[in-house]
This record gives structure tokens, C-alpha cells and sequence, in this order.
């Protein structure tokens, strides 16, 4: 076997077959000849290698990733996010300086060869044979440019990187093909510009006007001759040339650039050597990737977006497809955020609650009869630094579209089981012993022709707030102050499969996707859900009835070349919750809540509006949701963590004994939608007259109720097994037990009952957690 020189080099045979086989290799190439299937050459060792023949003749150049704009309603820009940074520019929009740069060290005969470059092959074999190695390349710029377009089309994905970079025969026989092809149909002028919106300059920059702003934060056509010649040096090696990390390296090939330059004729010698002696120059700018780079405050509402283009369907069948479209990017998504919503949004959490509080708060306002989500904010800002109090969860939306476990809504809940009974044929006048304290009623009808019963040894039992609250009670005052006795009577007369179908016409659902559980704890708000959904839900009853999805996109371009494609975007859907006069008597209930309530405190002054209180169990959160007939909007304050109860606790500067609903929520979701409601019209619900229901000749006392005590009392619920398969099965319950937790929230706590129920049983919660009767939702 022939051996290397002592000198390393390759010897005279070794020289002679590389030679050969090149030549050969080229020749054929360049010819446009099929080369054979197998032979001295090996292309089809294994049949791992196709013919030359056999290659697609059709190379479709790949839409470039790019630059993703998202605007809000009126068109202003919120949010830049990409895969990969680049924005394409036309080659006049290029520095001549830069175009001769890259040009002068990367193929300096680019204008005077084809696709291959036969003379500079035979150069670099010559040069790699003296060497005993690879010293030099061959590669044309065309020839470049196509290993691009395959490394651009493996996207992300390492292995089909490592399939379009592999150093094989067969890789550079079908780049060979494709760069006859290209040449043929581009000419010079195209393929530099595509080169140099493709190539990868470092520093997570693709494509020069990416690279320009980068390194020197201008465009690209202002790119004089020693920041060009710096660019064109870092294309061969973006790591070993990198200016930002190694200075002294990278001015050694921009001086070799230079004096490249200088030796082709492109400028005097004069120019390269006063170039040479001038600084780098940098003045980097690092864009931020994603929806970190929102304004006002709305990266989580960016990153929605971004979860509604990477779950929906409308955008691709599969989630492989959704996910090459916006990693590809050069989308303008234009959105429903009303900037003047969002700015108020933001302002009124930051006079609240501050990002390094103890607890969080997240609010979120649509607009009725459309769906739209106006604003999207919480005062725990989107980042990744957890030391500045930085989440990327996003407080405000159920857990499958970026968000938690929810939250136990408390008593914000009350009124869909008022709207289920209004809706059954129940008067708004209806009364209920309403104690002050008491057992769950049992049995319970549920659905299926199922029923809910109490354990009869060791019943759960629930408590209003104060001992003042004793009935009875009709529906106006027992909602106004937030009654849970009068409310737990109540679904237990009209059944618990009613509330939940309600519920489901609202778009109501557990933020963690289960069912919401069948027990009459419901009522008291015991299952999690999120901001989005309650805003939604209430905005309900403001558009009188009528239910719409929530949609965040208003029309989605794509750029596809030169022209702007229109995409199909998901559309709100709107159906008949309930009936129009439901609608107006929950809003005349909602609005006492307000006026004379729990609410108070939310109160907008002569702009009527109306509105629900709501505080949990052990105080883990605090809820006020409202509407007027043209915003709904949602406010929750708690600890995303589910660990700290807002007993005597200070948010936003203020101390607090206790945290009501009407309390903290109550003013931050008064001063967003004041400020969101600005200059808008005002505009008055229909509401229906409903006889006065309070008792003003009995001793019962109205206590404090009116102003902010919206909940129930620290007391202890028992978890209960709850349901049996008929009203005929013999009463059997699923036993009881005391708990003291709740789940649900962003790494809360799921207990695990320490008994065992039977197949068809429901487990319940302590504390009105997730399943059972307890205490969990408060007013």
C-alpha cells in the first residue's frame, strides 16, 4: 500500500488517484453527464448513494426563517419573535463593499466560472496534496448556497443537520447537480443575494442585515469597507472568528479579507492598509429572541398568540406543521389587543401589586358578543430570571396554552349556578332558610342518573362568613352578600347536572382540563379555572346570553418571496348560552353586588357596571370578575405557588389583616377598566325588576358586608366520596375525612385521600378542593 512522504505529503500515486478521481468527478459535472451506478468511484456502495442520474432535477429554494411581527388592533408592533434572526433585503439594499468582501475570500471567480470551478478544484487538490489534508476547499458560492438551502431545510432538527453537512460523496454529487441547476436559473446577481441572506455570520445572526445590526447596529447597505471585509471573514469559521469573543482573531481575517480585496483590484492597497489600522468598531445590539421583546407589558399575551399558532389546527393538520410554520416566521400577525386596555391593564397592576410581593395578580379583559381578548397582563413579569421575579407561566390562561393548574374562583362562581336556576324556571325572588351554618343537603341529583349524598355519620357541613348572615334569603340579597348557605341550598334544589351544563355553554372549564367534579361544593367555586375563562364566562352576561370563544388573532400575512399571503385564522364562535332575559336578571342581580355589595369598591362611578366578589378558603386567593356591556374583565390575587395564605400580609405596599375579594381585585380591576373604558361609549344593561327581597323588620344585621367581607370563614370541610349510581342504590357515600389543603394552583398540592371509593364515587376535598364539599370557595 503506498505510504505518505516523510515530508507528509501525499505520494506521487495517492497525488495521481485524487487527481484522477476529481477530474473525473468534475468533468462529468460539469459535462451533465449521468455517472454510473457503480464503478471506480463507489457511488453506490451499499446503495446509500444514488446516480447522478437519478437525483431530482427540480431544487426548490426553502422559505428562509425569518422575523415574525406581532401586532396589536390598531397595527402597532408588540412583539418581534423568530427561529432564527434574519430579515431578507434585496441585493441593492447590500453594501457594494460587502458584496466584494464575500465575493474576494470566498470564491474570488464567482463571476467567471459556473456552478463549479473547475481551476479552483485542481488548485485545492494541488494545495490539499502539498499539505497532506484538507488546506483548502473548492466549494463555489453557488455550490455553498445550496448546502445553505439543505441546512435551512433540516430546521432544527440535529440529525437533519448532520444529514445536509455530512463530508460524503454522494452529498457533494447531488450539491454539484443542484448548483448546475441554480446557475442555470438564477444568475450571479440572485444567488449572491441569496447567499448572503442564508449564510450564518455568527452570534445567532443569519443572513447580513441580521449580522449588520448585530455587530455594528446598522443596516446592511451601510456597511463600510472594514466592518464588510469583518463580516465576510466570519462565514468561514463563525466561532473561531467571532469579534465579540476573540477581537485579535477576528481583526486577523478582516485583514486578510482586506488585503484579498486589495490584491483582486476591488480597492487600492492604500485603502486596505489604512482599513487595516482602523478598530473593529463594534457596537452590538443583542435582540432579544421571542415575547421577552413585548411593550406594554404584553408578553404573555404574545406568547398566547404563539400558543394559539402552535395548538390550532386551522393552521396545520398536524403539530410538525404548526410548528415549521412559525419556526419558518415571516408572519405579521395582527392581534386583538387594544393597546389603550393593555396600557391600563398594567398601569393599575403596578399601583396594586408589586412583582416582588409575596402573591401574584393576573387580569384579563374581553369584549362581549366577540370574544376578543383586549388585554392580558400580571404583575410578575415574562422573563426567565426567577431572581427579578420573572415567569414565563402565564397566570391568566388554562394550563394546555401555557398556563397553570387555575385557581378556586370562590364565590365568582355563584352566579352561573343563579343562571342555571333562572334558566330552569327559578324566580329571582326565590327564598331559602339561608343558616348560618349547616350540612349539605343530600341527596343530590346529579347527572347520568346519578346522585350526590352526605355522609350520614360524619356530614360535611359549611358556614357563612359571619354569624350575622342568617336567612331567610332571597336571590338579590343573598348574591349581594355573597350568602354560600342560600347558594348551596339552591344547587341542591335544582340539581348539580344543570349547573354544569351551564357552566359548559359559558365556557367554563378546569384550567387543568379534567371535568368539573359533580358535587354541590361547586357553588362555592371549588374547581380551578383561570382568568381568561371567568372574564369570558361573565362576558356572557353582558352581551345577554350569548357566548363566544376567546380569539387573540385578527388576520395572519404570510411573506412568501416578495408578495404577502393571506392565511386562514381561527374565528370566534358565538352560540345561545342562555336566554336574554336570564342574562338581564344575573345583571341586575351583579349589579346590586356593586352597588350595595361585596363589590362595592369596583365600583365605576356613574358608568354602570356589575360584578362578582370572591375569596377561597385558608385565603389562598381572591377573585373580582365584571362586566359592562361593552368589557368584561377578570382580576385574581393569590400565590401561584398555592403556599402562602393572604392572612396578614402586605401587597403593593398595604397591609392587610385579611384579603377580600371586594378588597385588593376589587380596586386593581375599578381602575383598569376605568382606564380602558376611556372615551368609550356608556352604555346601561336591560335589567329586570325584581321585588325587594331583604328583611328589613327582623334582627339578622347586615354587619360590614356591604363594604369588602365577601367569604366564608377559615372553617374545615370534609372530604367527601359523593356519588352513587342512582337514587334507589341505598345511600351509600364514600366516606368522609378531614383535609386541610387544596390543590389546583402552579405546584400546588393534590392530597391523596387516605380511603378508598368505590369505581363510580367521586373523591372529595377538604377546604373545597377539587372534588368534594368543604369550604374551598368563598365569597
Amino acid at each position: 500500500m503506498p505510504k505518505k512522504r516523510s515530508g507528509g505529503g501525499l505520494s506521487p500515486m495517492q497525488q495521481a488517484a485524487k487527481f484522477l478521481g476529481v477530474s473525473v468527478l468534475a468533468g462529468a459535472v460539469m459535462a451533465g453527464i449521468a455517472l454510473p451506478a457503480a464503478g471506480a468511484l463507489g457511488l453506490a456502495a451499499k446503495g446509500s448513494v444514488k446516480g447522478f442520474d437519478e437525483i431530482p432535477a427540480n431544487l426548490k429554494s426553502p422559505q428562509l426563517s425569518q422575523r415574525t411581527t406581532i401586532l396589536d388592533d390598531r397595527g402597532d408592533p408588540i412583539a418581534t419573535v423568530y427561529s432564527r434572526d434574519r430579515t431578507v433585503v434585496d441585493l441593492k439594499d447590500i453594501s457594494p463593499y460587502m458584496q466584494k468582501a464575500i465575493v474576494a475570500i470566498e470564491d474570488s471567480r464567482f463571476y467567471k466560472h459556473g456552478a463549479v470551478d473547475l481551476k479552483g478544484v485542481l488548485r485545492a487538490l494541488n494545495k490539499n496534496a502539498q499539505e497532506g489534508g484538507v488546506a483548502q476547499g473548492a466549494s463555489t458560492l453557488t455550490q455553498q448556497l445550496v448546502k445553505n438551502y439543505f441546512i435551512e431545510e433540516a430546521g432544527d432538527d440535529p440529525t437533519k443537520v448532520a444529514e445536509a453537512t455530512q463530508q460524503t460523496l454522494g452529498r457533494k454529487i447531488r450539491e454539484l447537480k443542484y448548483a448546475i441547476q441554480i446557475e442555470d436559473k438564477l444568475g450571479k446577481k440572485k444567488i449572491l443575494e441569496n447567499y448572503l441572506n442564508i449564510t450564518f455570520f455568527g452570534q445567532q445572526a443569519y443572513g447580513v442585515e441580521a449580522a449588520s445590526q448585530r455587530y455594528f447596529s446598522k443596516h446592511a447597505k451601510d456597511l463600510n469597507l472594514q466592518e464588510a471585509a469583518l463580516l465576510a471573514g466570519i462565514v468561514q469559521s463563525p466561532s473561531r472568528y467571532d469579534p465579540v469573543n476573540d477581537e485579535a482573531e477576528a481583526t486577523k481575517r478582516r485583514n486578510i479579507v482586506l488585503q484579498r480585496m486589495a490584491e483582486l483590484g476591488d480597492i487600492s492597497q492604500k485603502e486596505a492598509d489604512q482599513a487595516k489600522e482602523k478598530p473593529l468598531g463594534l457596537h452590538t445590539s443583542r435582540p432579544k429572541n421571542g415575547c421577552i421583546t413585548a411593550v406594554k407589558g404584553a408578553g404573555f399575551f404574545c406568547d398566547y398568540v404563539r400558543q394559539v399558532v402552535l395548538t390550532d389546527p386551522v393552521f396545520g393538520e398536524t403539530k410538525e406543521e404548526r410548528a415549521k410554520l412559525w419556526n419558518r416566521g415571516g408572519l405579521t400577525i395582527r392581534t386583538t389587543l387594544d393597546p389603550q386596555a393593555q396600557k391600563s391593564v398594567q398601569a393599575s397592576i403596578k399601583d396594586h401589586v408589586y412583582k416582588s410581593d409575596p402573591v401574584a395578580t393576573a387580569a384579563t379583559i374581553v369584549e362581549p358578543g366577540t370574544g376578543k381578548i383586549l388585554a392580558m397582563g400580571q404583575s410578575r413579569p415574562y422573563g426567565v430570571n426567577v431572581k427579578n421575579d420573572e415567569t414565563t407561566i402565564n397566570l391568566s390562561v388554562n394550563g394546555n396554552m401555557g398556563g397553570g393548574a387555575g385557581y378556586q374562583p370562590g364565590s365568582t362562581f355563584k352566579p352561573i349556578v343563579a343562571a342555571a336556576a333562572i334558566e330552569g324556571g327559578k324566580p329571582p325572588t326565590q327564598e331559602y332558610s339561608s343558616p348560618y351554618e349547616m350540612a349539605y343537603p343530600s341527596p343530590v341529583s346529579a347527572c347520568d342518573g346519578k346522585v350526590w349524598r352526605n355522609d350520614p355519620y360524619r356530614p360535611a357541613k359549611l358556614k357563612n362568613e359571619n354569624e350575622s348572615e342568617r336567612g331567610p334569603y332571597g336571590m338579590s340579597e343573598a348574591t349581594a352578600k355573597s350568602v354560600n348557605t342560600y347558594y348551596v341550598q339552591l344547587i341542591s334544589d335544582i340539581g348539580i347536572c344543570p349547573v354544569i351544563d351551564m357552566a359548559k355553554k359559558m365556557g367554563v372549564a378546569r384550567a387543568d382540563g379534567r371535568k368539573i367534579d359533580q358535587a354541590p361544593s361547586i357553588a362555592l367555586g371549588t374547581q380551578e379555572m383561570s382568568p381568561l375563562t371567568m372574564a369570558n364566562a361573565y362576558a356572557t352576561f353582558a352581551s345577554r346570553g350569548m357566548y363566544c370563544t376567546p380569539v387573540a388573532i385578527e388576520s395572519v400575512t404570510k411573506k412568501v418571496g416578495s408578495e404577502q399571503k393571506s392565511l386562514e385564522v381561527p374565528k370566534s364562535t358565538c352560540s345561545r348560552a342562555m336566554s336574554e332575559n336570564t342574562a338581564d336578571t344575573v345583571s341586575t342581580l351583579l349589579k346590586g353586588v356593586v352597588e350595595d355589595g361585596t363589590g362595592q369598591e369596583a365600583g365605576l362611578g356613574s358608568r354602570p357596571s356589575a360584578g362578582k366578589t370572591g375569596t377561597t378558603d385558608e385565603r389562598f386567593a381572591a377573585w373580582f370578575v365584571g362586566y359592562t356591556p361593552n368589557m368584561a374583565g377578570a382580576v385574581w390575587v393569590g400565590d401561584p405557588q398555592h403556599k402562602r395564605k393572604m392572612t396578614s400580609i402586605t401587597i403593593g405596599g398595604v397591609p392587610h389583616d385579611k384579603v377580600y375579594g371586594g378588597e385588593v381585585p376589587g380596586p386593581i380591576w375599578r381602575d383598569m377598566m376605568s382606564g380602558a373604558l376611556q372615551d368609550k361609549p356608556v352604555e346601561d344593561f336591560h335589567l329586570i325588576d325584581i321585588p325587594d327581597d331583604s328583611h328589613e323588620d327582623d334582627d339578622r344585621g347586615k354587619g360590614d358586608r356591604g363594604r369588602n367581607d365577601d367569604s366564608n370563614g377559615d372553617t374545615t370541610g370534609r372530604l367527601i366520596g359523593g356519588l352513587i349510581g342512582g337514587p334507589t342504590d341505598g345511600g351509600a357515600t364514600g366516606g368522609a375525612t378531614t383535609g386541610d389543603t387544596t390543590g389546583g394552583t402552579i405546584g400546588g398540592t393534590f392530597p391523596t385521600p387516605t380511603f378508598s371509593v368505590p369505581e363510580n364515587f367521586i373523591q372529595g376535598q377538604g377546604n373545597g378542593g377539587n372534588n368534594g364539599n368543604g369550604n374551598g370557595g368563598r365569597g
